[in-house]
């Protein structure tokens, strides 16, 4: 990747048999401990009793040997998630280590999860160090350079996420998308300002066009293609808004804080079309990202706007906030031109979603009951959480306006908002195939060890299972 964004290429993650001597780190289940500890010897014991060491999740031990450290102890908790282990590189002093017993965990998941556990974001530090952060020698059968895909688009996705608006605007988003395109041969259009109109994105001109110059809307479009013309085509839409001001329905400034995430969807689909491309999925594969600040001006669209949109819907404006259902109108018009065998989309779409299921778990909507089965599994096999919620028709009335074809704001007697951002999604949804849509949150409200406060990578590892699944190619 170019300057746009900090690198995380050293992930200190080695081969089985390539790093050098390396401190063992077992792992304990709050269960296994006292039998673990007579084992280990009175002093061990004593040392966990010094600490307060019951194994419980993330929770590590460091016990010295001759010269240094001996081994660590890792909790796992009365669980079985090896997500657990990613608090495992925030707490270890430099050096080089191996897993010595897993506690059943899959090694692979296990050498994600101290990856996914050793991200850090310091762009803007003026005490930046060194990185001195531990290093993992990975288990015998782990394909490192699997793992290592999963964990950098991670990683692209949270620096993505965790860059401000002034520095990840339309323009960097463009850049990197032509770097990953480049880096895996894939081809790349832009249409970006005034061209929008002329090209048929109407509702994506519309969101973007109150933002200063420099800064205009843009959809991009990314094609690869990994098996052939008679390959599936598989679509990924995210959404773009490097910032949400609320337009002139504004937000209040604690809602604007962290509006840089709004992006959020988009950086998801690039950092999953990196693991399409990367493990060469045989599909076709198009990404749709419309790019756009909701900035205020003269120009910005008002409450009560009918706006155009690709699929010849008219849609009320009733609500300037309500505009990330806007530019995915638009993307998902175009990618139902594609007649793709599969759809995601990708956004950080509604506060609803929250509330119903709050920042960790994401839910996602699709009408297909196999597909949405294969989720929840695939959700249980990586410890990425997934939740269906309904596509409840009963309330796609609330969406009714007297003067266009939809509104973009629903009437307050349907209350469920992420449902509702959902119904209004789905009538642009392309017709062939299967779609989902997913409302992520992207973020950690608050920090702890493994998962630090700011962006986080949500559903894009469940999801990635699904393809592999679905559609067969490497590991």
């Amino acid at each position: 990747m170019s300057e746009t964004l900090p690198h995380h290429l050293s992930d200190g993650l080695h081969a089985a048999g390539q790093a050098p001597a390396t401190i063992p780190i077992h792992i304990l289940r709050e269960a296994d401990l006292d039998a673990a500890l007579e084992a280990a010897g009175p002093a061990t014991a004593a040392l966990a009793a010094a600490h307060e060491f019951k194994a419980a999740a993330g929770q590590v031990l460091v016990v010295p040997g001759e010269g240094g450290i001996g081994r660590v102890l890792c909790g796992l908790g009365s669980g079985s998630s090896p997500m657990a282990l990613r608090a495992l590189p925030g707490k270890l002093p430099a050096g080089d280590y191996r897993f010595e017993a897993l506690a059943g965990l899959d090694p692979e998941l296990a050498t994600l999860a101290w990856s996914l556990g050793r991200y850090g974001f310091d762009r803007y530090r003026s005490d930046r160090k060194a990185d001195r952060r531990p290093s993992l020698a990975a288990p015998e059968g782990v394909e490192v350079e699997a793992v290592r895909r999963i964990a950098h688009a991670c990683a692209l996705a949270r620096d993505m996420v965790n860059t401000p608006a002034n520095d990840m605007g339309p323009r960097q988003i463009e850049t990197i998308a032509r770097e990953i395109a480049e880096e895996h041969g894939a081809t790349i259009t832009v249409v970006a300002g005034e061209a929008l109109l002329d090209e048929g994105y109407p509702a994506i001109h519309a969101v973007g066009r109150a933002a200063a110059p420099g800064r205009e809307p843009r959809m991009i479009e990314i094609s690869w293609n990994g098996a052939g013309a008679d390959a599936p085509v598989l679509a990924l839409v995210g959404k773009g808004v490097v910032f949400d001001t609320g337009g002139l329905d504004i937000k209040p400034s604690a809602g604007m804080r962290t509006m840089k995430k709004d992006m959020g969807g988009a950086a998801h689909a690039l950092a999953l079309a990196r693991m399409v491309m990367g493990a060469r999925l045989p599909v076709r594969l198009t990404v749709l990202l419309p790019v756009v600040e909701n900035a205020i001006s003269g120009d910005a669209m008002r409450p009560g706007d009918v706006l155009a949109s690709r699929k010849g819907l008219s849609i009320e404006v009733g609500n300037t906030d309500a505009e990330g259902r806007l530019i995915l109108a638009d993307a998902l018009a175009r990618a139902g031109e594609l007649a793709p065998d599969l759809t995601i989309d990708l956004a950080t779409l509604t506060g609803a979603a929250r509330v119903a299921l709050g920042p960790e778990v994401i839910p996602f909507f699709t009408a297909d009951d196999a597909l949405a089965a294969s989720l929840s599994v695939a959700s249980g096999r990586t410890f990425d959480p997934l939740w269906r919620l309904p596509l409840w028709a009963g309330y796609g009335e609330s969406l009714n306006s007297e003067v266009a074809d939809l509104a973009n704001d629903p009437a307050a007697w349907a209350q469920a908002g992420a449902i509702t951002a959902a119904l209004f999604l789905q009538r642009f949804a392309p017709q062939s195939g299967s779609w989902v849509h997913l409302d992520v949150f992207a973020w950690n409200a608050r920090g702890r060890p493994g998962w630090p406060a700011g962006a986080e990578a949500q559903s894009i590892r469940a999801l990635f299972r699904v393809l592999q699944d679905r559609y067969g190619g490497a590991a």
